[in-house]
């Protein structure tokens, strides 16, 4: 469980980053190299480096070494464990939601009512 809890912190706390939800964003797209990733910023390439370790802690991507390149690629384990977190509150929020639809629902019917 406290295992699970420090990935959680490492994963939100990475997220909250522009720079780092972007690099995400893009790789969406499919695998690209540092240098890829580094192109658009107008960050030094060892910032961006620290930026892909952020997320490589946080089990957000992988670096992988093909020929003389280093690719990053997505992880999804990290975001499948967020998601599964945030799906509880959703699902809470969702049910109050529910309640208070079912509520306004009941009490315009009421109104109605004693309009006519």
């Amino acid at each position: 469980m406290v295992e699970y809890q420090l990935n959680l912190n490492e994963v939100f706390s990475s997220l909250a980053d522009p720079t780092r939800r972007d690099i995400l964003s893009r790789l969406i797209q499919g695998d690209l190299t540092i240098g890829e990733l580094a192109e658009p910023y107008k960050l030094t390439f060892a910032a961006v480096s620290k930026h892909l370790k952020v997320l490589e802690n946080a089990h957000l991507v992988v670096k992988q070494k093909r020929g003389k390149e280093r690719v990053v690629k997505l992880s999804a384990n990290a975001l499948a464990d967020a998601d599964a977190y945030l799906s509880l509150y959703r699902k809470h929020w969702e049910d109050r939601f529910e309640a208070l639809d079912t509520l306004l629902t009941s009490e315009q019917i009421n109104h109605e009512r004693n309009d006519s």
